[in-house]
């Protein structure tokens, strides 16, 4: 079998750990040096495919992509770029086989979330409709944690790890100043239709340590008087209340809270800004002092608090990836398959990208309590061990030491291409 040259590319909203998955690429590739070639990755995801920008990982130290597992956000930049099907735009499909052709490309890794996986859908069938022989393999993605069939995705736990620790953090900071000052924290995550995010920062309260908290679902229809009703007992009970509200929270009309009328190029709402809202609602409702925050980037980002079991899970997705396709598989993606909660196992598994594109996992009615408000102790089965451990990275004058790797671009042979 001839060795051909691998593509990879990084997609969507970067998380602390998808430089883990590009490392577990990259390191597993060099290891089949007689299978694959030289791995060129997509300077901003697909759109370095389309354009020929192509970095050549080859020119980094073994040093440098092994530093990337601790790095966080995208080392060869993302993009929010969908391909439409062959039949709407056979142009850019027929663009990326010449490029492919070009550089001697026969594996495709594309790390991302569920439009990253209808992408790599695509592509992998570029082998059969236009006759170019590639092998395409998805790398799960996703801080929102929606992507069905695995267990939980890459970029996930090390969120939830810090939407649970700064929850925790800022009820304590709340509880000590509700006496005379701000009674109602209002912290704002990500999840635009899932829960996920929003459910961790329940992993704030425990039996040792109980705080109230509200949390508001995507999932569940937004109730203004049963919200403020919520709250209300709360600070009567506790002297303060904790809000954690999900950035895609829909009232009883079906609009999103925080819809701004703004669309992103997936043509998805531009959301953010549900945290104002729902403090004003408090405020207007019973009239109390509040301060409100949103993790935003934040959240995504936080690699000095990554979650070790997420670092690992990433790692092995794309390690797993290179395995599968020199192995002879296309049009798949690796999974994380649990195998107990207590003690937490688990192990690499591996799904049909037909099953996974476009398919959305939502939270479970039973992960959610009776009153809409809350995660149940099912829920907190599932979500503790993903938050489990900790991977700091190495520290230089009080600041993490994060590599930047010098993303060489690879000389193009074809003319210039307009998206």
């Amino acid at each position: 079998m001839a060795i051909k040259n691998a593509f990879y590319a990084q997609s969507g909203g970067v998380t602390a750990v998808i430089n883990a998955s590009a490392a577990g690429v990259l390191e597993t590739a060099r290891a089949h040096s007689d299978k694959i070639g030289k791995v060129y990755a997509g300077r901003n995801g697909i759109i370095g495919a389309l354009t020929e920008d192509l970095i050549d990982t080859s020119a980094e130290s073994a040093e440098a992509i092994r530093a990337l597992r601790h790095t966080p956000s995208g080392a060869f930049g993302s993009c929010r770029y969908k391909l439409k099907s062959l039949e709407q735009n056979r142009r850019e499909y027929e663009r990326l086989i010449e490029v492919f052709k070009a550089h001697d490309i026969g594996y495709f890794f594309y790390n991302g979330g569920g439009d990253s996986a209808d992408t790599c859908l695509k592509v992998s069938q570029l082998s059969d409709t236009l006759g170019y022989p590639l092998q395409a393999i998805h790398v799960p993605k996703t801080v929102d944690n929606d992507l069905p069939i695995t267990d939980c995705c890459p970029g996930f736990g090390s969120v939830a790890k810090y939407i649970a620790v700064s929850t925790r953090e800022a009820s304590f900071d709340v509880a000590s100043m509700a006496k005379t000052s701000t009674k109602v924290f209002v912290l704002e995550v990500m999840g635009r239709h899932a829960g996920w995010i929003a459910a961790a920062g329940g992993l704030a309260s425990s039996k040792d340590c109980e705080i109230p908290i509200v949390i508001l679902f995507p999932e569940i229809t937004f109730d203004k008087e049963k919200f403020l009703a919520k709250v209300d007992s709360y600070v009567k009970q506790f002297g303060y209340c904790s809000v954690v509200v999900s950035e895609g929270v829909k009232g009883a009309d079906g609009n999103f809270l925080s819809d701004q009328g703004l669309r992103d190029a997936f043509g998805h709402a531009q959301l953010g800004g549900v945290a104002p809202v729902v403090a004003n609602i408090i405020k207007d409702g019973l009239g109390l002092k509040y301060h409100w925050g949103v993790a935003d980037y934040l959240q995504r980002a936080a690699r000095h608090i990554a979650s070790k079991a997420d670092v690992e899970q990433a790692y092995a997705m794309g390690k797993a990836a290179v395995e599968y396709a020199i192995a002879g598989h296309n049009s798949v993606m690796p999974t994380i398959e649990r195998v107990s909660n207590t003690p937490y196992s688990w192990k690499v598994g591996m799904v049909e990208l037909s099953k996974v594109a476009n398919v959305e996992k939502m939270m479970p009615a039973d992960f959610i309590t009776d009153d809409g408000f809350g995660i149940t102790e099912k829920c907190r089965e599932y979500l503790s061990p993903l938050i489990e451990g900790e991977d700091y990275p190495p520290y230089k004058n009080g600041l993490p030491d994060y590599v930047r790797l010098q993303n060489i671009a690879v000389a193009k042979k074809l003319g210039e291409f307009k998206l």
